[in-house]
């Protein structure tokens, strides 16, 4: 970065850069990647976290313990939820180099060409499945190679889980005996059906986040400069153009230009969060805090769209599920092979499979996914000759992917210190009720199946006894909660609620764009974090003022 020259006193900076990103997140990575391959242009980075260094991190079996380690997350919390009990949701996000790439369960899904192709029809010239199909084909290296579907020379290294050890086999035949589709490629022809889950890990076992495969190869490019420990706090706007932003490092205040353009990307929360301190977004809610208003946005926070989930446990029949790795002596085995070789039973996810279903049968796509996994989610390390007091459980996340039910993401205070207020609003629409409600059934009717059923003794949660609506529905409010892929608060699109437009700027402020899963204007039907990869791959061409063609699509999807 160069050094700003600018002698206005009330606008003194202390460097310069063309690009600003804010947040070293999913789709930051893959802006500060793109472009700073030209070395014309001066790139800035700027990240709350630090590297993405720690264990937790890089070993795909640590996922669980770095979502929980607030020296690497945000650990917000929901408001009350009025439709479950009033609990409060824990929300873990990254934050560090990767963002929640480097913290979520690796998961690698693009969603159902349909979706894509609503964001077209709602305005979002652009985004239809043939046009963002050439984006998610130039983000991967697919163990499959380059296809019509898939890419193989792109950044982020994409592995089938390596099932031998974790009962694969019964779940897939017992799908099959209930009529779901046995598929070898979610993301390809057919996007139904029981498939064997795919996962952004390398060669070597370790988590291939979007910091490994995009933002740590361009970190020796003199012209990109990152900011770790850095906590933005305004957009600074003068004259409705977005000319640089403030933050906090290591206890001083700092001031940075953007020569071209103020990049947003921190995520469904952060992103809203960040321009609504800098006044924009729904003026009479930032006059009641003192922000002074520079756009008038009502659309800033709103449209905060989840996967919800509910948790579905059976009691295995004998000890044959992964909690027999977690001996203490096997595990400290398999830590060394992931170590050493990256190999092993750590070295991947613990996952039998994904089903995606319909839970009724006149859906044009999926709208219930399942993530079956042969072990309970809270299994912990056992010492060998000390009985184990945890049972053997096969543990299925039952995810809706199209809730109609809508949150919003508000300030609390203009300190930007303070966490903003998310709301939720799960399960407040009745037909997310309905859907979540056939999507047990259907998980239910898998598990009943043989092979399945031979591993089983009982369900225990929510309870096999739980079978009518409202004891499903009580079961719901009681147990249900997020999948953790918040989208929407910044969405794209041309009506008075959309913040960005199809270039994904800010309407009403020059200069400025929201890169990140915040823009997309409904969800994705799988994990969001391969769209966001998408979209940051296209929103580099879209900056840089140039576009991949269309893709021939091979066939129409069933």
């Amino acid at each position: 970065m160069t050094a700003s020259t600018s002698s206005a006193a009330a606008c003194s900076w202390d460097a310069e850069a063309d690009f600003v990103i804010v947040g070293a997140g999913t789709a930051g990575c893959v802006l500060a990647n793109r472009l700073s391959a030209d070395p014309a242009n001066r790139v800035a980075l700027i990240e709350a976290g630090g590297p993405d260094r720690h264990p937790y991190v890089r070993m795909p079996m640590g996922f669980l313990k770095a979502l929980q380690n607030p020296a690497l997350t945000w650990q917000f919390q929901s408001e009350p939820e009025p439709a479950m009990k009033g609990r409060r949701i824990p929300i873990p996000r990254g934050r560090i180099w990767g963002g929640s790439s480097s913290i979520n369960g690796m998961f690698h899904i693009r969603g159902h060409r349909r979706d894509f192709d609503d964001w077209a029809a709602a305005g979002c010239t652009g985004w239809s499945y043939a046009e963002v199909l050439p984006y998610f084909r130039r983000s991967e290296t697919s163990w499959r190679g380059d296809g019509p579907y898939h890419g193989g020379s792109g950044p982020l290294q994409v592995h089938r889980i390596d099932t031998r050890r974790l009962l694969a086999e019964p779940l897939r035949e017992a799908a099959a005996r209930a009529g779901h589709r046995v598929n070898d490629d979610y993301d390809g022809e057919h996007h139904d059906g029981i498939a064997p889950g795919e996962v952004a890990i390398d060669r070597r076992g370790r988590r291939h986040s979007s910091a490994r495969a995009y933002l740590h190869p361009a970190l020796q490019r003199p012209n990109l400069q990152p900011f770790s420990h850095a906590q933005v706090q305004r957009v600074v706007v003068e004259g409705g153009r977005a000319v640089g932003v403030e933050f906090l490092q290591g206890g001083k205040r700092r001031r940075l230009r953007a020569a071209r353009e103020v990049i947003l990307c921190g995520g469904a929360y952060g992103s809203p969060q960040l321009l609504m301190l800098s006044g924009i977004g729904p003026g009479a809610d930032l006059q009641a805090l003192g922000i002074e208003v520079v756009k008038h946005l009502p659309g800033v926070g709103a449209n905060l769209i989840e996967h919800p989930r509910m948790p579905l446990q059976f009691r295995a029949r004998g000890p044959v599920t992964f909690l027999s790795q977690l001996r203490f002596d096997r595990a400290v085995m398999n830590v060394l092979r992931w170590a050493f070789a990256g190999s092993g039973p750590f070295a991947t996810q613990i996952c039998s499979g994904t089903v995606l279903l319909k839970s009724q049968a006149q859906l044009d796509r999926p709208d219930i996914q399942l993530l079956c996994n042969p072990v309970r989610i809270d299994a912990r390390m056992w010492f060998p000759g000390v009985v184990n007091e945890q049972e053997h459980c096969f543990y299925i996340t039952v995810c809706q992917l199209y809730a109609k039910s809508r949150g919003r993401v508000s300030l609390r205070s203009a300190d930007p210190a303070v966490a903003p207020r998310i709301a939720l609003n799960l399960f407040t629409h009745p037909d997310d009720l309905v859907s979540m409600r056939e999507g047990l059934r259907a998980a239910r009717a898998i598990y009943r199946q043989m092979p399945q059923a031979a591993l089983i003794d009982r369900e225990t949660i929510p309870g096999a006894e739980l079978e009518s609506d409202a004891q499903l529905d009580a079961a719901i409010a009681q147990l249900g909660g997020i999948t953790h892929h918040p989208v929407g608060t910044c969405a794209m699109g041309t009506g008075s609620q959309a913040v960005v437009d199809p270039q994904l700027r800010v309407h009403g402020v020059a200069g400025l764009r929201v890169v990140d899963a915040s823009v997309m204007p409904s969800i994705v039907g799988g994990n969001t974090n391969a769209a966001t990869l998408m979209i940051g791959e296209k929103a580099a061409d879209l900056i840089l003022g140039r576009s991949l063609p269309p893709a021939a699509l091979p066939s129409t999807p069933l």
